[in-house]
């Protein structure tokens, strides 16, 4: 499937910024997948410093603004073909370390809940092991917006049974974690069939399974990522492959704004 994506990015500031340091993961690469046909940054209002992959194989760029600058836009637009791998992604690779994605972070820590929930998936091969847990965290977590933050707690987010996107990831990982998985948080985008314009990008799940490598999954929508998913930026959480994310200096009161349309 060949989808056309844009993402635009807008923060406007009520007084000029002192000083901002912004970092960007908003270049797909073309893999098992998908296969990328263009791609393009553009950005408004600041500068980019310097651009590299880092540890996890994501394209990062740093971008700075400087006094007098009141509004910045940043939008990532292109065209990728995807391919339906049944969810499989492929063999590990990268420079991290399979063990290190066996690691809880903050936001994917097992606490007593997440542990009961892995206690509830019983028996069967790995893969039936871990669609029953997308499945058991689909039931428990109701998709609702305004619940949770991008600093919320996987375990928290299971005690609120609500959450998005992103906490349908963290449980994920926290479980798997707890179930022996090695398991990552993957961001980018998905084509809706209800919508071409979208309020956020998307993000699921991925878990190692010997013999097959990385297989992805989606809590969120209780499915394995098809041909309608774009896979952008990976981590051990979401702050590892949050799409932008910074720092601002001075007293100016920031207001965000993001649009994403994606449409075959």
């Amino acid at each position: 499937m060949r989808l056309k994506i844009s993402h635009r990015t807008e923060y406007h500031y009520d007084t000029p910024v002192q000083y901002l340091l912004q970092r960007l993961r908003l270049m797909p690469s073309s893999g098992r997948t998908q296969t990328v046909g263009s791609w393009a940054i553009k950005v408004e209002g600041a500068r980019e410093e310097v651009r590299f992959t880092d540890h996890f194989g994501n394209d990062t760029r740093l971008l700075s603004a400087e006094s007098g600058y009141s509004a910045i836009v940043v939008e990532a637009a292109g065209e990728v073909t995807t391919h339906d791998t049944a969810g499989i992604t492929g063999p590990h690779q990268g420079f991290a370390p399979l063990w290190l994605f066996a690691q809880q972070t903050q936001l994917t820590a097992a606490g007593e809940g997440i542990r009961e929930l892995a206690g509830t998936v019983g028996q069967g091969t790995e893969i039936e092991r871990l669609h029953t847990l997308m499945g058991a965290i689909r039931e428990r977590v109701a998709y609702k917006p305004g619940t949770t933050s991008v600093v919320t707690p996987a375990e928290e987010a299971l005690a609120l049974k609500s959450g998005v996107c992103q906490d349908h990831s963290h449980i994920f990982i926290a479980a798997a974690g707890a179930l022996g998985f090695p398991a990552r948080y993957i961001s980018g985008y998905l084509m809706m069939d209800a919508a071409v314009e979208q309020a956020a990008s998307h993000a699921w799940a991925e878990a190692y399974v010997v013999g097959l490598g990385w297989v992805a999954f989606d809590p969120a929508n209780c499915i394995s990522p098809d041909e309608r998913y774009v896979r952008v930026a990976m981590g051990r959480d979401y702050r590892d492959a949050s799409p932008v994310s910074g720092i601002l200096l001075g007293q100016a009161q920031e207001r965000l704004a993001v649009t994403v349309t994606v449409e075959q």
